[in-house]
Parts: C-alpha cells; structure tokens; sequence
C-alpha cells in the first residue's frame, strides 16, 4: 500500500500520541454494552479477546469499560484527528505533511488514512446531509480516560465510544497479541483496523447502534453490528484509489486484509486461545464472516444497503 507523495496531509487536529505514538498499536473491539456504556472494537480483536478470557477465567461480564455513559461499539470520531490522551510520551504528527511522508512513517501514515476515510464518508452520497467526521483518534498508552465510556486499558485494544465519537487505540496491538493470534503487521492491516472503527462511526451517525438488542450469538444484533462495520471498511477500500491520499492498493494488500479479518474472527480467537469455539459467545462473528462482508463492501462501494446486516437472513452468505 502506498499513498500519493503529492497528496496534502491535514494535521490541525492532530497533536501528538500518548505513549508510543503511531498507528502500530494494538487492537481489539468492545462489546455492545445495553444502555450504552463501551462498544465494539475492530476485530474486535483484542476486546473480543480480552472479553473471552476474563469471561471464561473471572466470571466477569461485559462491562469492560467500567461504569462511563453512552457507547456502544467500535468505530471513530469526527475528523478530529490524532491528538494524545493523557500520560505517556507524544508521538510526533507535526512533521506529517504530504503522502511521501506517510509512505516512510507510521505515525504520518496514520494521518494520511485517517484523512482518505473522512474524505471517503464526507462525498458519500448516502450520506449527505448527515456525515460528521469523528472527534478524535486518540493514541494512548497504559491507561486512558475516555469522554463518556469510562477509563480504559492497553489491553482492550483499539475501541470507538459513541458518547464522544472517538476512536482510542494502544500502538501495542499489531506487535502484540494480533502476531499472538497469527496476524501480520503492515500498513494494510492497520488500514483495515481503522476502517473498521470508522465504520463504527458511521453506524453511530446513522443511528444503528441503537438497533442493538442482543448482546452474544451467532445471530445477535452484536455480530450484525460487527460485521457491518467489516463491509463498511471494504467499502472504503474500493473506493480508496480514487480519493487523491492512497496511491496503490495492491492484491496482495487485499489479501492481508482478508487475513486480518480471519485473525480476528470469534471462532478464530476462541480456538486459538481455548482451543474450542463456543458460538453462543459470539460477538463479532466467524472468521470466514467477517472475511465475506469485508468483500461484500468491495462489491459496491457506493450503496449502504449492501452493507445492511441486520435483514440479512444469512450471515455466512451475504
């Protein structure tokens, strides 16, 4: 994957990153919580993970985030950009200025990504009238404090909270427990990882996130919510070539894509870490799922309806 050297990039919101700084940080996803406390997350990967292990050893439920108001599921704020939560050290973005400079830093990359899928969702005609960019793309590490789901830990990976419309991801992930779980760290994967929390943002602008009722299952509202938001980063990913920011999007590109999403399928995680698959545990769906929406999204960038999971009768077949 490579971005246009020529191409602009827009830092005025973007100050820095706690902790390491980058986009080379760890993910995860939150759980719908009813009532709306924390949210998914992009595979939902880590939460999911971090989810399923202090489920099946403490006993412990959903309420991961603690007791913050107002959010659900994974996704990302307005055009905020990067800023730093706080603690930690900064990240540099200041001296992200054009494409070529996202091509030869992580931290400028995050930036140039960041701008293509507001881009994106801001001209997309099925939004009009409607679309905001996310507040902020926060990048902490350790320990951060959300505005409106609680306080969070690296642990839960990255997450979106709908109170605030923000997405807040620990640099850890991708060279963490992503690898742990089988996946690869590249710039692709990263893309799909925020566009996937982008398209959180996107449920939560179209008010969907207030369709979620049931909470685990292969069936539930919650892995419809997930497996939406899939379709929705392969959305961006057809359409991202044509948007002046990302220059090259190659096959091979797609098909770590295509593994990120298997790496962070339910049925994935739970073997991997149990070594059973549970699937009335579900939250985000199976891999071969979440693999098939991504590619449902590429199929037609331009309508949402084809992302519309929650009248899909068959989920395995979208």
């Amino acid at each position: 994957m490579r971005f246009n050297p020529k191409a602009r990039l827009d830092t005025s919101r973007t100050s820095g990153g706690g902790g390491r700084g980058g986009f080379g940080g760890g993910g995860g996803a939150r759980i719908p919580i009813p009532g709306g406390r924390a949210g998914g997350g992009i595979g939902t990967v880590i939460v999911l993970l971090v989810f399923f292990l202090v489920t099946q050893c403490t006993g412990v439920g959903p309420q991961v985030l603690g007791e913050g108001s107002g959010s659900t599921s994974i996704g990302t704020g307005t055009f905020g950009g990067m800023q730093g939560a706080e603690g930690g050290d900064t990240g540099d973005f200041g001296s992200c200025r054009t494409g070529e400079d996202a091509n030869s830093d992580e931290n400028c990359a995050l930036v140039a990504l960041e701008n293509s899928m507001t881009g994106y969702w801001d001209s997309h005609r099925d939004l009009t009238g409607r679309f905001q960019p996310e507040q902020a793309v926060v990048i902490f590490s350790d320990q951060v404090q959300t505005g409106g789901c609680g306080s969070a830990s690296s642990s839960v990976g990255p997450f979106y909270c709908p109170a605030d419309q923000t997405i807040y991801l620990d640099p850890t992930f991708f060279d963490s427990i992503f690898e742990q779980l089988g996946g690869q760290d590249t710039t692709f994967v990263r893309a799909y990882v925020l566009a996937h929390e982008y398209g959180h943002h996107i449920q939560n602008l179209l008010g969907t996130m207030g369709q979620v009722r049931t909470q685990q299952g292969p069936d539930s509202d919650a892995v419809r919510l997930e497996l939406q938001a899939d379709c929705y980063a392969g959305m961006w990913t057809a359409a991202a070539e044509n948007d002046g920011f990302v220059e090259d999007i190659t096959d091979q590109d797609i098909a770590e894509g295509i593994d990120a999403a298997k790496t962070v399928g339910d049925d994935h995680i739970q073997s991997r870490t149990t070594g059973r698959v549970d699937t009335s545990s579900f939250t985000h769906g199976s891999s071969e799922q979440r693999i098939a929406w991504f590619r449902k999204g590429m199929t037609n960038p331009d309508s949402i309806a084809g992302c519309d999971t929650f009248r899909a009768r068959d989920l395995d077949n979208p």
